[in-house]
């Protein structure tokens, strides 16, 4: 359950404001948040299709 729970902080928090904003930085966050939300998209996918 702590691993759900560090995905889900690290999708919905704000953005952290220790760090001098970076562009690149930043972008990369949003395509990992993009990658992450697909792959949980495509497991619920593959298992409806499996235990259907």
């Amino acid at each position: 359950m702590s691993i759900l729970k560090k995905l889900w902080s690290y999708l919905l928090l704000k953005k952290d404001t220790e760090f001098k904003d970076n562009k690149f930085l930043s972008t990369m966050h949003r395509i990992n948040k993009i990658s992450i939300f697909v792959f949980l998209i495509a497991l619920v996918i593959i298992y409806f299709k499996v235990f259907k």
